[in-house]
């Protein structure tokens, strides 16, 4: 890993087409500035690790599934019936 040091407004050149300049200073938090090409890719790297364990869990997560057609089915047929036989709804 290359360390350098910077100074407010100072730039960092990465290959021919990337600028990073430190931009600000606010106690333990620095802000930089990166200037590339769209077709580069930036990403936090925080981000991309809680990306990936949501992806895993989801990968390992049960599949759950229901039969909607039988649920429509069923509502339908709820529309449909007369007031005293609807289930009641625990309201007074």
């Amino acid at each position: 890993m290359l360390v350098l040091s910077r100074k407010l407004n100072e730039t960092i050149l990465i290959g021919e087409n990337v600028r990073v300049t430190l931009l600000g200073i606010d106690g333990d938090k620095i802000k930089i500035g990166i200037d590339a090409p769209r077709d580069v890719k930036i990403f936090r790297e925080e981000l991309l690790e809680a990306t990936k364990d949501t992806n895993i869990q989801a990968l390992t997560a049960p599949v759950i599934s229901f039969d909607l057609s039988r649920m429509r089915k069923t509502v339908a047929s709820a529309a449909q019936a007369p007031p005293d036989k609807l289930p009641a709804s625990g309201a007074k």
